[in-house]
């Protein structure tokens, strides 16, 4: 694997002060990605809907240090301050140390500033969705475009590339919110320029029924999980399906590709769902094994099947690793489906919270923090 590109080749002009803000997404897989290696490679390739309304709002403020900080011991220290919606959060830094010491190979830059993060989210931070995906591709947008500012012969394409490239090192999913509607992370023999260190958008002309698909994101336990997603991934090291899995994943990848181009809908149906099950049956057959879905979860499952067979409905679900329902549809169903999202299955979410997303077009730079 070619590390080496994203090793800051040529010479920075350095500037004293420097501010970027972006808005990146959340995203779910359709196809999943359950079990890695190091660092944060993947043990299968997978593919996801890249979503619009679930981001995070970063802005980083650059101060480079005076001459006297950088001839210090220190120099190796990253010196930062974490702001999460208006509030300093100590709690929140040593998960953002480890990442820019993971990245400090690549971004050698970080330990000539003193950067200050203001960071928000469109959604809840206890509401269930990964917001480790959508806040750490937000930091490394920022970082990139400090890099620009450094080596302003840097490509969009190559921008993107390494951002993804980052944003892995500290979330493996988060390599997939740079880019969308449709990014591929994990190396794909069918996926020209796939690849495990990075996320690449989906090559091939999408079928029009899942353009602007429809993700309503059911809210079923908005607490902490019992088993983190870290733990849930080295559980598969030793998983006695695991190689089969790998194996079922890269062939479901395949399927999917073929699915999305021709519009096959009960077929993305039966397979989106089957990801779904198929990543909490490798939970539930870990050693330990754990449940992170709850009853509510399963009740609205065989309730969108019941509304499925009655209503002819293309209405589907997929999980994430937790226990809130992702109700996928398309566009022309929106209505239909969400009076039944709101007069049936709201009752099962925690106080009615759900919330109305669909696919979008990755990260946005923004002029300032809002």
């Amino acid at each position: 694997m070619n590390t080496a590109q994203f090793l800051v080749k040529s010479d920075l002009v350095f500037v004293d002060k420097a501010s970027y803000t972006w808005q990146t997404p959340s995203n779910i897989a359709l196809v999943k990605y359950w079990g890695k290696s190091d660092p944060q490679i993947p043990k299968n390739a997978s593919i996801s809907f890249t979503l619009n309304n679930c981001h995070t709002k970063t802005k980083i403020d650059f101060t480079r240090k005076c001459q006297a900080e950088l001839d210090s011991a220190f120099l190796k220290e990253v010196d930062f301050n974490l702001f999460f919606e208006g509030k300093e959060k100590e709690e929140f830094k040593p998960k953002i140390a480890s990442f820019f010491i993971r990245i400090q190979e690549y971004c050698p830059y970080i330990f000539e500033y003193q950067m200050t993060i203001h960071s928000e989210n469109s959604f809840p931070h206890s509401s269930g969705i990964a917001s480790s995906a959508s806040g750490l591709s937000a930091i490394a947008m920022c970082l990139m475009s400090l890099e620009k500012a450094l080596n302003p012969n840097l490509s969009k394409e190559f921008i993107n590339k390494k951002a993804s490239f980052l944003a892995r090192l500290g979330s493996g999913s988060a390599s997939r919110s740079i880019e969308g509607p449709l990014v591929v992370w994990g190396n794909h023999p069918e996926i020209k320029g796939s690849s495990d260190l990075f996320g690449v958008p989906f090559p091939y002309k999408v079928h029009p029924i899942f353009e602007n698909y429809q993700d309503t994101i059911l809210l079923v336990d908005k607490g902490e999980k019992q088993v983190s997603s870290t733990v849930g991934h080295n559980l598969m090291h030793n998983h006695p399906y695991a190689a089969n899995r790998f194996q079922q994943a890269n062939d479901n990848l395949s399927k999917m590709a073929t699915i999305l181009q021709n519009g096959d809908i009960a077929a993305f149906i039966n397979l989106v769902e089957s990801e779904a099950l198929t990543l909490h049956a490798m939970m539930l057959t870990s050693n330990p094994y754990f449940i992170l879905m709850k009853p509510n979860t399963l009740q609205i499952i065989n309730t969108i099947w019941e509304f499925r067979k009655e209503h002819n409905s293309n209405i589907c679900f997929t999980l994430d690793a937790g226990a809130n329902v992702h109700v996928l549809y398309p566009l022309e169903e929106k209505e239909k489906v969400n009076q039944f999202i709101a007069k049936v299955l709201a009752k099962y979410c925690q106080k009615n919270q759900y919330i109305c997303d669909a696919t979008g077009l990755g990260a946005k730079q923004l002029q300032d923090f809002i």
